[in-house]
């Protein structure tokens, strides 16, 4: 099975399974990390942004301008910055590394 890595708040890294098809917010639910995925992945927020690690950042399906929408609204926006929820676990993305921002900001949701 695919493995991820959430880096989280306070630096330490956490190694979870991400089955395939999953979403990035799914599987940080599915093991109790801290990304709130107000709108449950229906598009409608930027709760679950995470910033994705520069060397995986590349390898993810480009985000659509609906996503862009909603990132424009997080908190503590970085390059790499994505929304969890539009993520999707395939088997090109074992290993995948994100990283949670600071904080975050329920615009929208």
């Amino acid at each position: 099975m695919p493995k991820m890595v959430f880096v989280q708040r306070d630096g330490t890294r956490k190694e979870v399974d991400a089955p395939l098809g999953l979403s990035v917010l799914e599987i940080a639910h599915r093991h109790g990390v801290d990304i709130e995925g107000a709108c449950e992945g229906s598009l409608a927020c930027s709760t679950c942004h995470v910033i994705v690690d520069p060397s995986w950042y590349g390898k993810l399906a480009k985000a659509t301008e609906d996503e862009e929408d909603m990132l424009d609204l997080a908190f503590d926006l970085q390059e790499t910055s994505r929304l969890g929820c539009q993520l999707i676990m395939t088997d090109a993305l074992d290993g995948l590394t994100v990283k949670l921002p600071a904080g975050s900001r329920n615009a929208g949701g």
